[in-house]
């Protein structure tokens, strides 16, 4: 919940005591609930809104794919591991590292490279 222990939680419920005391808890936590239950129909509603608007293109359109971290592993690392896993195991095999220079030798050039 929220990433609270057992501990934070009942650090909150003793705050909370101590705040409102204990005759208007129970009315300050049910005001709590409904605010979030409206705030999640609201927010329900307007993902509701945005898809029915859109049009028939963006049907498994999904507001949570707007996110960062959920737009890269979408777009760019779905294709990466699609492709790593699509390799066979017997791939061919890696080739030997090149020797390293002397002092004064000219690296190989390569055109294709640049």
């Amino acid at each position: 919940m929220f990433g609270l222990g057992w501990g934070e939680a009942l650090a909150l419920v003793v705050i909370a005591l101590l705040v409102f005391g204990p005759e208007k808890l129970p009315q300050a936590a049910s005001q709590a609930g409904r605010t979030l239950r409206q705030l999640r129909q609201m927010a329900n509603n307007a993902k509701a809104d945005l898809q029915a608007n859109m049009g028939p293109e963006f049907a498994n359109f999904d507001p949570a794919d707007l996110n960062p971290k959920n737009f890269v592993r979408k777009h760019l690392l779905d294709d990466i591991e699609k492709d790593w896993n699509d390799t066979p195991a017997t791939a061919e095999p890696v080739a030997a590292p090149t020797p390293e220079l002397g002092v004064g030798e000219i690296p190989p050039y390569d055109n294709e490279a640049t």
